[in-house]
This record gives C-alpha cells, structure tokens and sequence, in this order.
C-alpha cells in the first residue's frame, strides 16, 4: 500500500525530510524550509518552488492535511498506518525487540572502530545484559527490579 504513496522518484529525500519534520506538530511551507536549513546548520533551505508543490502533492495523496491558518498537519492515514518512526517508540513487545536488536548490530559495527568507548561502556552494557537475562526469564506477573536491583 505505502510503496505507491511513498514514491522512490525525484523528491524522494524532500519528501521523507518534510514528512519527518511534520511528525513533530503543524508547520507552514515557510516553517518547513527554515526547519531544514537549522537541520542542515544552514548548508541548505529548499526553495519554495520545490516545497509548496510537494506539500501540494502530499495533500492530494492524503499523507498530510491543510489546516485552515494554512499549516500542514500529518494525516491520521501516517500518523496510524505509515510505520516509519512517527509514533515516537516501540508500540509492542515485537516494536521494543526489533529496535533493541538494531542497537544492538550498530553496537557490534562500532566495536570495529570505537573498541576503547565500548571497552569504557562494559560495565553499564553488562549490567543491561543482565537485566535482560532476568527480564527474558522472568515468570509472568514478576514484579519489575527495583533500581538498586537494575545495576545502575
């Protein structure tokens, strides 16, 4: 469903960056543009001829909706249905897994060039192991460690 409304064209950077900044509440074209030149720390400000038609284009496609002070706002539609991180974390088990996994693997990429931070973090990344040792083989309905129990 989404590949046909998340087109891979021209704009495909434009378009993920404004549905990006658009999560975090109602901006106008003029808000986005200066939104990414701060993002950028000024490398780059989207013209207006690039920003409105594509604000145009994703209202048509329902991705986002004009309010009447005239800022978008993201559809419901995204908000609900897109998957793409605008729900600000993990919304289940499943979520909450998956994102510790992809922690995990840039941990393991980074052991290649960052082995002293690492080395410095043993302890702290040995105390979560832990924690998710106990978690994983907790019984149902066990009570959650305290914070002295957690090896902070």
């Amino acid at each position: 469903m989404w590949a046909g409304r998340w087109r891979f064209g021209k704009k495909r950077g434009l378009r993920n960056w404004v549905l990006f900044i658009l999560r975090s509440g109602p901006r106008s074209g003029a808000e986005i543009m200066d939104d990414m030149e701060r993002m950028s720390q000024g490398w780059w400000r989207p013209s207006p001829g690039s920003v409105y038609p594509l604000l145009e284009e994703l209202e048509n496609e329902k991705l986002v909706s004009r309010l009447e002070d005239g800022r978008y706002k993201l559809s419901a539609l995204v908000r609900d249905e897109f998957g793409f991180g605008f729900t600000g974390g993990p919304r289940n088990v499943g979520d909450a897994v998956a994102e510790l996994s992809g922690l995990v693997s840039y941990l393991e990429d980074l052991r290649a060039t960052e082995l002293p931070e690492l080395a410095a973090a043993s302890p702290r990344l040995e105390a979560l192991a832990g924690r998710l040792h106990r978690l994983a083989t907790a019984a149902p309905g066990t009570p959650a460690p305290t914070a002295s129990e957690q090896g902070r």
